[in-house]
């Protein structure tokens, strides 16, 4: 395996003692993605006193190739393994995923509806409209890989260093994982918000509608980030994603 792109690691750190220390964020990054996009949130929360854990996930952070290799078991395997370990030095647990990790949170959160706090997703990704992936069944047999879809920012400069290839395989994988969580929507129970970027040329909004209108949370809520794109965490919306998600933390742990 390739080495690990800069600031693409797994990141943590332990919370402050007492509230909010005891309450563990789990950061979750998309696909083809890395921490980077998630680094500043994670870091800024671990400022708030919050106990933060951002793994980098299977195959990505490295090379493209050897996320081919890898399937969303893997990665919802890594993410599990994760939440089991803020657990353990936690109170309350909140799951925040962008894109695919908001996919895997809730994922997370239909096997683990007893023991979740809270789920932050923001521009989820359960389907997408686009006819070319009816091709993909034999389109990844020839082809390994397409040219990306990362870095879809509105913020000058701004760079989440995703990976320049889709790789077909993985993204076959993807959708897999999609199926399975939109079929077991209504299992989430648990309390959920729901960040939508009104501009989005990854993922479309229409996501987050179906999230919020087919989860069997009572306590659930959509905000719009009118000023970002998919990254919303590099993005200009970045200090209000902030504020929401150590807002709502703090307000579902209180009744924990």
């Amino acid at each position: 395996m390739a080495p690990v792109i800069p600031g693409a690691q797994t990141w943590s750190a332990p919370g402050a003692p007492g509230p909010p220390g005891n309450v563990g964020m789990l950061l979750l990054h998309g696909f083809t993605g890395n921490p980077v996009s998630l680094r500043p949130l994670a870091e800024a929360l671990s400022h708030r006193g919050f106990a933060v854990h951002l793994p980098r996930l299977p195959g990505h952070g490295t090379r493209w190739q050897d996320l081919q290799r890898t399937t969303w078991h893997d990665w919802v395997r890594e993410a599990a393994g994760a939440y089991e370990h803020l657990r353990t030095s936690t109170h309350a647990q909140v799951l925040i995923g962008l894109s695919m990790g908001g996919t895997i949170a809730l994922h997370l959160a239909q096997t683990s509806a007893a023991r979740v706090a809270g789920l932050v997703v923001i521009n989820p990704s359960l389907f997408s409209t686009d006819r070319r992936l009816k091709a993909l069944p034999l389109l990844k047999l020839v082809v390994p890989g397409l040219p990306g879809i990362g870095n879809d920012i509105c913020k000058a400069g701004a760079d989440e260093q995703p990976y320049p290839t889709t790789p077909l395989k993985a993204l076959a994988s993807v959708l897999a994982l999609q199926r399975q969580v939109r079929q077991r929507l209504a299992e989430v129970t648990a309390p959920t918000l729901i960040l939508t970027s009104r501009q989005d040329h990854v993922v479309e909004p229409a996501n987050s509608a179906l999230v919020l209108n087919s989860i069997g949370s009572a306590d659930k809520e959509q905000r719009w980030l009118e000023r970002s794109y998919h990254v919303a965490t590099l993005d200009h919306d970045a200090p209000e994603i902030l504020e929401a998600t150590a807002a709502f933390a703090l307000r579902v742990a209180s009744s924990y």
